[in-house]
Formats: structure tokens, C-alpha cells, sequence
């Protein structure tokens, strides 16, 4: 399925054969723009009804960066939003809002707070801009001063408590633009002058709606259900990710915001079939009922109300311009989430074994890419650059296939462990993340059964899906820079030195889990070997 590059019709599902009422896309786009939805054509926006998705724990996008880094090569501004890129230091590691397996360390640094890139000077024929050098104010180094004066812009970032939406927030901040942070979770870092954080839900529509006054840009990040226990939560995921967008996208009409970038990730495509250097126009969106969890289902169903959005009338004139980023796992420094995780998993000596094939590939991106690609993309949604960025999708990561295990050595090696050298099938490992999941869910009102992985991951993990940039390089000028795994991997453990290390608990916790996997498996084969076949005799009976 192409994006839409126009406007605003559920033909774009009904084309790809999804249409109908039976079509999740189309019932949600059903609610943004029918009766009670809020988004109106009449005179003046206000607030007004609106069919409200509930109110509850609204996740950014990621969980939060930190300082900044040394700037990259070939970063320049972004002349209508000001994004000056700026450096730092920082530790790293993984978050999704790609929904990537494992989730596990992130490598590289990152634009921590006030760490952005800016526009660069893609390979392609998309938009070149002046250079202009910045640097960590740790260097004592200057930026180079703006040669034009451009009048103050005023973005909102959803998500702004989370990593990539602090990280996006922050590189705005420090370039001059006015920023808001809107998250139902305090950022753990201290703010940027010119930002302003706001605790609210994003399906909170009241509070949606004064925040957005005066708004030029939105950067749509939040989302929730990317790793771990949370996939399993389907009314959350699915009231966040879609709920949510629907009041984001209303939101937008009702203001008069003039664009919309929204987050998205390469599952909305990917569903455990192998793609080999996929673009976007030769790799459809994955069939909505083939998605085995929710996070990605409903991330695509978002996704493909933002592209829907594009070209929507605004009140008093003007239009609704859209565009959606699809990265895959996250990486960077001061990452909180999921690199911790997967540390703290090598550490009980639960990865003692690897899976899926050597030649397996995936990409990943680092943080500073991504804010990079969010910054170009606002700037390709405006009449400056044509709108080329209009109504279209793009594949952003750092330009490298790696094999997860290889590309994860650092961490083992570091953290002073063997790397996994005992090879499992892929098959079995699966079964126990399908047996856990169920563990999980059956205990949870008495327990929390902690997952290693859950299905999803391991398919991200088993097989192959790697993506191509060459669209975001033409159009948005994309150009990624060159990112260190190993040095993330040292900051982490730089700030993680002083915490007490494990004791006994750890011990128990792993007899714990490999008791629940036994038990897991042998309740799956009494199921395969004994009341499945039984099954079958009964009905041809």
C-alpha cells in the first residue's frame, strides 16, 4: 500500500484491498472525520465533543536522552525551524519506537538533550542548505551565527518525556525554536531554555487542544506497547497508538496546524516475513490480521491514518500537510529502557545462546539520526521545499545491515561475559516466548512472570528485514552520521559503576524462570503430542 500523496480518502485501504466496514483503517478514519469526531469544517476552531478513547498512562515514543554529544559531520540548520544540531556526551542503548526486537544496547551517541541534527546535504536531488558547524559547549567550540532572521516557530512534540521526544525537543530548544513537551511522564532531564513541558495524555482532548495553540508543527512520537511485558496489553496499546493519533490528527485540523510528522516504524510493513533492502514503494504495509502483536497493528494502522490525513482542509484555509518516519530499533546515550534489559538479561546468564541464522540482517538508528530525519522532514512539509515531504513515508535508519549478535559483542565483551556460542533452533526458542506470553498473561493477577523475549522479537531477531534510505536521502537531504555501539556500551557502564551488583535474588529469579520454562514446554508438548491429536479424532468422528 502507497502512501496517500493528496488527501484524505479511505480509498488508499479499499485499493489494497482492505476497504470496507470490516477494515480497522477505515472504521478509525471513520472516527476522526465522522459525527462527534471534533474535526469540523465550520468556521473557527474550538473545542467540541469527541469521541474519547479514555484517559490513562500515555508513553513517549522512548524513554529519554541525555547529554549531548560531539556533533557529527555534515550537520547543517534547518532555516524554518532553526535546528541547529548541537553534541555531547552520553551513554547509550537501545529504545524502538520501531518496535525492534530485543531492544537491547544502542551504540553510538547520541543528540542527548540539545544534541540535533539538522538539515545536510543528502546524495539525491533533495533540498541543499548552507552549511553551518556547531558543536558541544563542552568544546568551547562556536556556532556559526545565522546570516537571516526567521521568525520564531512554535512545535509540540507528544512523547516529550520519552527519549527520542526529549532528544527531538531538546535540538529544537537550543536552535531557537519554541518547543512543548507534552507527556503524561516527567522527563527525567533537566529542560532546555525555550521548552515547556506539559503533563497531559494524549487522548486528552481538552488539554490537547490548549496546548496546541499557537502551534506551527507537531511531532507525533508518543506511543506505547514497543518491547517487553507492555506488548501484551492490547486495550492500552490499542487506545494509545491509535486513540491517540486520531487526536492528534483532530487536533491539528481544529488548531489550524499547518504539519504533521508522525513517528512510525518499519514493523507497519515488516510481520516476520523476510524484505531484503525494502523500499517504500516496493514493500506494501503487512496485512493488519497477520500482525502478531498489537503494537505493530496498531502503529500501522496510525501510520496510515497520518498519510489519510494529508491535504485535509483547515478551518479559515490552508491545509494539513502530513509525512511518517519508519525507524527501526533505537540507539543512543542515556537510553533507560531497553539496554538496561538486555544487560541486566546477559548478566543472569539467560542469553547463554543464540538463535536464527548468521546471515541474518536488520538495521538500526541512532538517536541523532532520527532527530536529524524529524527536523528534515518538518522543513520538506513546508512551501520552501515544494512540500515534497507531503503525504509521504519514508525508511530512516543509519544506512548498515548488522547482524544483532555481532553487532551486540561490545556489550558482552565489556560487561566481561563470553558471547552466546550455544545455537538453538529457532523454533524452540519461539515456543518458549509463546509459552511465557501465555504465563504471563494467565498470571498476571497473582504475579509478574518477567519475558526475555516475546514472539514478535524473535522473529525481528530470526529474520532478515532490512531497509533502503535512498528516498529520504533524495527528498530530505538525509545524510546519517557514523555511530559507535562499543561507546555507548562504555558510558552505560560508566553509569551503572556504583550501582550495587546482584546477589542472591538473581539467583532465584533464574531458577524461577527456568522452572516456568520446563513447565512451559511440557504443557506445550502435552498440548502438540496429546490433546491436539485427540482433538482431531474427535471431530472426524
Amino acid at each position: 500500500m502507497k502512501p496517500n500523496p493528496t488527501g484524505s480518502s479511505p480509498e488508499i485501504c479499499k485499493a489494497a484491498g482492505q476497504g470496507g466496514k470490516s477494515c480497522p483503517v477505515c472504521q478509525a478514519w471513520g472516527g476522526v472525520l465522522g459525527p462527534g469526531s471534533g474535526l469540523r469544517s465550520g468556521p473557527g476552531p474550538g473545542p467540541g465533543p469527541s469521541d474519547v478513547l479514555g484517559s490513562g498512562p500515555e508513553a513517549g515514543a522512548v524513554s529519554g536522552p541525555g547529554a549531548t554529544l560531539p556533533p557529527g559531520p555534515g550537520v547543517r540548520s534547518v532555516s524554518s525551524l532553526g535546528a541547529t544540531p548541537l553534541s555531547g556526551p552520553a551513554a547509550g542503548t537501545i529504545a524502538d519506537p520501531g518496535g525492534a526486537p530485543l531492544h537491547g544496547p544502542g551504540a553510538g551517541s547520541v543528540p542527548g538533550p540539545g544534541v540535533g541534527p539538522g538539515t545536510r546535504r543528502g546524495s539525491g536531488s533533495g533540498p541543499q542548505l548552507s552549511e553551518s558547524s556547531t558543536s558541544a559547549p563542552s568544546l568551547q567550540q562556536k556556532t556559526q551565527a545565522k546570516t537571516t532572521q526567521v521568525p520564531r516557530q512554535k512545535v509540540l512534540v507528544t512523547g516529550g518525556g520519552g527519549y527520542l521526544g526529549f532528544s527531538l525537543g531538546s535540538s529544537l530548544a537550543k536552535s531557537g525554536t519554541s518547543v512543548i513537551l507534552l507527556d503524561l511522564r516527567r522527563p527525567q532531564w533537566e529542560l532546555s531554555p525555550g521548552t515547556e513541558f506539559i503533563q497531559a495524555d494524549v487522548r486528552d482532548e481538552e488539554a490537547l487542544y490548549r496546548a496546541l495553540e499557537g502551534v506551527d508543527c507537531v511531532f507525533h512520537v508518543a506511543s506505547y506497547g514497543m518491547s517487553g511485558a507492555e506488548k501484551l496489553q492490547k486495550e492500552q496499546i490499542e487506545s494509545i497508538n491509535v486513540g491517540g493519533t486520531k487526536r492528534v490528527i483532530d487536533g491539528c485540523i481544529r488548531r489550524r496546524v499547518p504539519r504533521l510528522v508522525y513517528t512510525s516504524t518499519v514493523n507497519v510493513a515488516f510481520g516476520g516475513k523476510p524484505i531484503e533492502q525494502g523500499d517504500e514503494d516496493s514493500v506494501p504495509y503487512f496485512p493488519l490480521d497477520k500482525h502478531m502483536d498489537h503494537y505493530s497493528r496498531t502503529k500501522a494502522i496510525a501510520d496510515q491514518l497520518t498519510l489519510m490525513a494529508n491535504g485535509t482542509p483547515l478551518p479559515g484555509g490552508g491545509t494539513l500537510r502530513t509525512c511518517v518516519l519508519r525507524p527501526p530499533g533505537i540507539y543512543g546515550p542515556e537510553e533507560q529502557k531497553h539496554l538496561p534489559r538486555v544487560a541486566s538479561h546477559i548478566k543472569k546468564r539467560l542469553f547463554m545462546f543464540r538463535f536464527g541464522d548468521r546471515r541474518t540482517r536488520m538495521n538500526w538508528v541512532h538517536v541523532r539520526n532520527l532527530v536529524q530525519a524529524h527536523v528534515l522532514a518538518a522543513e520538506a512539509l513546508t512551501a520552501a521545499k515544494g512540500y515534497v515531504a507531503s503525504g509521504q513515508a519514508y525508511y530512516i535508519n543509519d544506512g548498515e545491515s548488522v547482524n544483532l549478535f555481532e553487532w551486540m559483542a561490545p556489550l558482552f565483551e565489556k560487561l566481561g561475559y563470553s558471547q552466546p556460542w550455544v545455537q538453538v533452533p529457532t523454533s524452540w526458542v519461539y515456543l518458549t516466548a509463546a509459552v511465557m506470553e501465555h504465563l504471563h498473561v494467565a498470571l498476571r493477577p497473582v504475579a509478574s512472570v518477567p519475558l526475555l523475549l516475546t514472539r514478535s522479537e524473535v522473529q525481528s531477531v530470526a529474520v532478515t528485514h532490512t531497509f533502503q534510505i535512498a528516498k529520504a536521502r533524495a527528498q530530505l537531504g538525509y545524510a546519517p552520521d557514523k555511530f559507535s555501539f562499543a561507546d555507548s556500551v562504555e558510558r552505560y557502564l560508566q553509569s551503572t559503576s556504583r550501582q550495587p551488583r546482584g546477589s542472591e535474588a538473581g539467583t532465584l529469579l533464574r531458577m524461577l524462570l527456568g522452572l516456568l520454562l520446563l513447565l512451559g514446554l511440557l504443557g506445550l508438548a502435552l498440548h502438540f503430542l496429546v490433546l491436539q491429536p485427540l482433538q482431531e479424532a474427535v471431530q472426524s468422528l
